[in-house]
């Protein structure tokens, strides 16, 4: 068995780092936030779907432990790279998490060391970009002195059916002998490998899988316009499509794109084709469709207010759902934060609940929210609310409570269906 570190704790390292644990590799969890590094070490978690318990029985076995000091990376043979890699405020790939963990790792690496990058990225960032930050660093070679690969991560948060282990993974040599190392070690805890011939195929193969729900996740949406133009309803539409049992995958409408991958992954590869004199027509597409949803939701709140005779300017509007997602504490990219401050500009009262987000926390696109604490789930509160919009169909919260307390509802996850309400009183959007 082997001692492996891994870089960055937040939604991909962590459960990365349990599972390697469980299988009984010793992992060393480096995070530059020493509050995560803390809580770790005395067995909490600040992820509401990893337990506690998890976390404690790893570090009371003695197979996991947190850090922030960057210099015990020549404890480890491995390491493993977990870190954000969002877009900037020019909507181009910001690699510069990866690029910075390359300048910390370096100086201490050993020789015959695995570096292994997760982070969703474009093809070419691991043998070129982390590779050159290694290198220089360390003053060893890549593939000679120590080895360097690319596993892309597929965390899906939230999903009960979705085991670390049981997720096949994609793994890319940077040489031959890079890939063989890198299989060595995820074998130790991943039950299926999918070796491909390159780290740039893993790359690729990764913003595929992205890019695939991108555009079918647009054109759901595309289509939610259209029907609902011709009075039909896309979500029983898309109910009796999927009773078809080869060729039709259900993808779903909302209010936009969230969390970390779908809204940001797609235009690394959209950044890196201009290079190469191509133009990504089908992902640029997407991107607008899918980015136009949450002024789409505000114009049907709009018009259900207006038939209130209520204007948005000096309504109280609720949100419900800040997560991204159902059922998880995870608000990256969500589009709840696009709709609040939409409903702000327009001269609303915005308010919002989430019984898994409590309290905002700092984010880097919309960090005048952070503080902005949720509101209590009661008859009395809810019934201040000119209007509710669902933007995230958590599965904890009470529609039926909702449909009594409040006199209208926009519906953008199809989470009433089946709910007793009254006439008139729900939009979907």
């Amino acid at each position: 068995m082997t001692k492996t570190a891994v870089v960055g704790l937040g939604y991909v390292g962590l459960p990365l780092s349990l599972q390697f644990a469980r299988s009984g590799v010793t992992i060393l969890g480096l995070d530059i936030d020493p509050a995560k590094v803390e809580s770790l070490n005395c067995g909490r978690s600040y992820i509401k779907h990893i337990s506690p318990e998890t976390v404690a029985e790893a570090v009371n076995t003695g197979k996991f432990s947190a850090s922030a000091d960057f210099r015990r990376i020549k404890e480890v043979d491995s390491v493993i790279i977990c870190v954000p890699t969002p877009l900037n405020k020019n909507r181009e790939p910001d690699i510069s998490f990866i690029l910075e963990t390359g300048n910390s790792i370096a100086p201490h690496l050993t020789k015959g060391t695995l570096v292994v990058l997760e982070s969703t990225t474009y093809p070419g960032t691991t043998d070129e970009d982390l590779r050159e930050v290694l290198e220089a660093g360390s003053g060893m070679k890549a593939g000679v002195d120590f080895h360097l690969a690319f596993s892309p991560e597929r965390e899906d948060p939230g999903n009960a059916l979705s085991k670390v282990e049981a997720v096949p993974k994609v793994i890319g040599g940077y040489t031959p002998a890079c890939l063989e190392r890198a299989k060595a070690l995820y074998s130790q805890a991943i039950r299926t490998l999918i070796p491909v011939s390159s780290c740039r195929v893993a790359e690729a193969t990764k913003l595929l899988e992205n890019i695939f729900r991108s555009v079918n996740i647009a054109l759901v949406n595309e289509l939610k316009l259209v029907y609902g133009a011709m009075g039909i309803d896309i979500w029983e539409v898309i109910q009796a499509a999927k009773t078809k049992p080869f060729g039709f995958m259900p993808f779903y409408p909302g209010p936009g794109l969230g969390g970390h991958c779908i809204p940001i992954d797609p235009f690394y590869l959209t950044w890196k084709a201009r290079e190469y004199g191509q133009n990504t027509r089908f992902i640029e597409l997407a991107g607008e469709i899918n980015t136009a949803m949450p002024a789409h939701v505000i114009n049907r709140a709009a018009e259900a207010l207006n038939a209130n005779r209520k204007p948005v300017n000096g309504s109280c509007v609720l949100v419900v759902g800040l997560a991204y997602k159902p059922n998880v504490d995870d608000d990256r990219e969500s589009p709840s934060y696009v709709l609040m401050d939409i409903l702000g500009e327009r001269g609303a009262d915005v308010a919002y609940y989430d019984p898994y987000v409590p309290v905002i926390r700092p984010t880097r696109e919309h960090p005048h929210w952070a503080g902005t604490r949720s509101v209590a789930w009661d008859r009395e509160t809810l019934q201040g609310f000119d209007a509710v919009i669902i933007a995230t169909n958590h599965q904890a919260v009470n529609y039926q409570e909702l449909a009594d307390w409040t006199s209208c509802i926009v519906d953008t996850r199809n989470a009433m269906a089946g709910i007793k309400t009254k006439p008139g009183q729900v939009w979907k959007a």
